[in-house]
């Protein structure tokens, strides 16, 4: 069976479910999830997770994304990206400085209260919000709070002119941020409407679009028969916490999700990843809130019968 990360570099004019869906068939393996939705018209770093693996796709959704995008002010649209219909027109008619896009970008950085587009998946009273928006109604959608580590604009004009304007950015941001949200935003700060007019996510968590693998590259292994290559070990994509080793009676205890004492200097963190002998890991722990001093299960990853 297999199990682990595939990192995806996800094409144009798919969703991530169509991903996955394509994958299943690919690998003949059931059991896969992706680690955070990209639309369709976005490419990019799309990680995807296989067997065992899928009880990791929590911990990778929440790390911090980095985009490489366009904005183009002079008119915005329903979706707020190229492919939806135009909502609003003004041409740009004054000469904007770089020193004011930067400044807005700057603005743009920290934490922001951010309303989720109509044309999103985000649920209200049990629907996705597209699923309103398609038929013409208009609901309230929840504010969130999302945080922008860096906004940088790439693109080394002094002043942009003409009715429409467009120009690259850089941004790495949290989950859950639409980053074509922050298109319309930074126009709003301009003074135009604008959308996002092309996204591709170059980073997510520690992964980059520099290790992803297309679909084409993909189909070439599964042919060769060594497909299980491509793919990232649990033990990598859980590098991010403390490991604690354990053998005997101990690792017995974790596979029946016990709560258990761990080594001092582990006590400071927050979570830690559990390992046999046999350098599988078991499960991911966190600390005990009624004694700090002691941990508990998170997310146990494997099962008695899985490992006589």
């Amino acid at each position: 069976m297999m199990e682990g990360i595939v990192l995806l570099h996800k094409p144009k004019g798919l969703t991530s479910h169509d991903c996955v869906f394509k994958l299943r068939k690919l690998l003949r393996e059931k059991k896969i999830g992706h680690t955070g939705t990209l639309d369709p018209d976005v490419t990019g770093v799309l990680p995807i997770c296989v067997g065992r693996a899928t009880k990791l796709v929590e911990y990778l959704t929440s790390d911090t994304k980095t985009y490489e995008g366009e904005v183009t002010l002079g008119f915005s649209t329903t979706t707020e990206d190229a492919s939806g219909e135009v909502v609003e027109q003004k041409s740009v008619e004054r000469v904007i400085k770089r020193e004011e896009v930067l400044q807005v970008l700057q603005s743009l950085t920290g934490q922001l209260q951010q309303t989720p587009p109509m044309y999103s998946a985000v649920k209200v009273n049990g629907k996705k919000l597209y699923e309103y928006a398609r038929k013409g109604i208009e609901v309230e959608r929840p504010i969130r709070t999302i945080t922008i580590d860096t906004f940088e604009l790439l693109d080394d004009r002094e002043t942009f002119e003409g009715e429409e304007i467009s120009f690259r950015f850089r941004v790495a941001c949290s989950k859950g941020t639409y980053v074509r949200t922050l298109a319309v935003m930074i126009g709003e700060r301009l003074g135009y409407p604008s959308h996002m007019s092309d996204l591709i996510r170059t980073a997510s968590g520690k992964f980059t679009l520099e290790q992803c693998y297309t679909f084409e590259q993909l189909e070439q292994f599964v042919e060769e028969g060594n497909v299980q290559e491509v793919f990232i070990s649990i033990d990598e994509a859980l590098s991010m916490f403390p490991r604690f080793e354990v053998d005997g009676e101990l690792e017995q205890k974790i596979r029946n999700g016990g709560i258990i004492k761990v080594p001092t200097e582990l006590l400071s963190s927050e979570r830690i990843a559990i390992y046999n002998n046999e350098g599988r890991c078991l499960a991911i722990y966190q600390t005990y809130d009624k004694n700090p001093s002691l941990f508990k299960p998170e997310k146990v990853l494997v099962n008695n019968n899985e490992l006589k």
